[in-house]
């Protein structure tokens, strides 16, 4: 077991911890904060363990982190559709 594996689980046991916390803000700053931890993480664990391997904690944060994906998705389609153009 590599390092970044386990580095990998330790994300995904403090993001489930941290949606169980009540928020004000949504949960805005620690998504930020969960994105920020979790993509170089990803590359790392991508890099040591495979793209199998990657591919299964990039699907297990996503589900984490369903709602920034959301709301990104509408941006794009909002800036495909030319309507973010100001």
């Amino acid at each position: 077991m590599t390092l970044s594996f386990v580095l990998a689980c330790l994300w995904v046991i403090a993001a489930n911890v941290l949606a169980m916390i009540p928020s004000k803000d949504n949960y805005w700053r620690r998504a930020y904060f969960l994105i920020a931890i979790g993509v170089p993480l990803l590359g790392y664990l991508t890099y040591q363990n495979g793209p199998v391997w990657g591919m299964i904690f990039l699907i297990a944060g996503a589900s984490i982190l369903r709602w920034p994906l959301v709301y990104l998705g509408r941006w794009v389609r909002r800036m495909v559709k030319g309507q973010g153009a100001e």
